[in-house]
């Protein structure tokens, strides 16, 4: 086994940027959290590799400042696997890629049917990687040597795989596309937080009333306060089956709520106080949540018939059209688009050309070569389906 040391001292880390600054050809960069461990999604362990340099391990906790590490590698080509998981983490520490080569994007793209790290390895170069560490609390300290080499590993082989698969994508035609979804990916802005975060409360649809939804927001938030003050994952305290245990049996004093057996979890007796505290907070408070949620989201699809029978023609119609582009292309249908989009569309259509339906792609995200494939064939879809109604009424009549 490879014995790797982590980077947590100024000289050294100072000494490994320079050594990247002399490394050739694209930059390996992986991140590793604490993920249902901890309360934040800050990275515990950045891995990066080029070649001739080497792989380095550095300890965010101990580094105040990245700058020189985007320096070093900041005019290369970063390639990771799953991006979108680990740029969050990246931009914390100012960490941002001038360009972008997502593998497993890549593989997606390429129409591989595993597209794990492992996978994607295993694929390109025949080396089974094991993933044993995958889901470990990387705040440990110190870390295992074990843990080190499972680290180093995922970025050591992932520029070989970034070559595989650009050839492979050259080959499939599909370079241009494969750009431009990782530059999307690459400026792609974070999400606005959600207006109601409880409401994601796992068995939330059990409560009913108002007053009962208000005990759910004031029993989530204190677990986020806590969880956030301790910087422990929220679940960890006290899961969200204990919480909404808690909500549907009301219990009426906080000796009742420590005999529930359903209440359970590290803090859900340590911090009794808190949580009958939060019970009390919702039954006594005067803004009482919605039962219902607006949403400009369509209904679901089984009611389309009913509530809206030219729309379900149209998205019957244009469902086989686009699955039927994206096996052309070799890929899953969602990377030529996306449901959800689909079926926005379909419920409530721009005029039924080519270029209204581009149009309306493009408004709601689709990248140019989303569009070049798809806008054609759905117009084209949404008129069939017009003429399918007509000969259904024909026939009924």
């Amino acid at each position: 086994m490879t014995e790797y040391t982590v980077i947590d001292t100024a000289s050294e880390f100072e000494a490994a940027c320079e050594e990247l600054v002399r490394g050739e050809g694209p930059t390996a960069v992986d991140v590793e959290r604490a993920s249902g461990f901890r309360y934040s999604q800050r990275a515990y362990l950045i891995q990066v590799f080029r070649r001739n340099s080497g792989v380095f391990l550095f300890d965010p906790t101990q580094i105040a400042d990245f700058s020189p590490l985007q320096a070093a590698i900041g005019s290369a080509e970063w390639v990771l696997h799953a991006a979108s998981q680990d740029l969050p983490s990246l931009h914390e520490l100012d960490l941002s890629p001038p360009s972008l080569f997502d593998t497993e994007l890549g593989a997606r793209l390429a129409g591989h049917e595993k597209v794990g790290l492992a996978a994607a390895v295993e694929h390109a170069l025949g080396i089974h990687l094991a993933k044993e560490h995958s889901a470990a609390d990387w705040s440990t300290r110190p870390l295992p040597d074990s843990w080190l080499e499972y680290a180093a590993l995922d970025v050591v082989h992932l520029i070989d795989v970034r070559d595989a698969l650009a050839e492979e994508l050259a080959e499939q035609g599909k370079t241009s596309i494969a750009a431009e979804e990782f530059e999307a990916e690459r400026i792609k802005l974070p999400k606005a937080p959600r207006a109601e975060p409880w409401r994601r409360l796992s068995g939330l649809h059990q409560v009913r009333g108002a007053r009962n939804l208000a005990v759910a927001r004031a029993l989530w938030q204190a677990r986020e306060d806590y969880a956030r003050e301790q910087d422990v994952a929220p679940g960890r305290l006290v899961p969200d089956r204990a919480l909404i245990a808690a909500v549907l049996a009301e219990p009426r004093s906080q000796g009742a709520l420590a005999g529930l057996s359903a209440f359970t979890g590290r803090a859900s007796r340590t911090q009794l106080s808190r949580w009958w505290a939060a019970i009390e907070q919702g039954r006594a408070s005067d803004d009482l949540p919605r039962e219902r949620v607006p949403s400009d989201a369509p209904p679901p699809v089984r009611a389309w018939k009913d509530r809206n029978p030219e729309a379900a023609a149209r998205l019957q119609r244009a469902k086989p059209a686009v699955l039927a582009v994206a096996e052309e292309l070799g890929m899953p249908v969602e990377n030529l688009l996306t449901p959800d989009t689909l079926r926005r569309i379909a419920w409530e259509p721009p005029a039924l050309t080519p270029d209204a339906i581009a149009e309306a792609l493009r408004e709601r995200g689709a990248r140019a070569w989303q569009i070049e494939h798809t806008a054609q064939k759905i117009t084209q879809a949404f008129v069939d389906s017009v003429q399918d109604l007509e000969e259904a009424t024909d026939s009924d009549s």
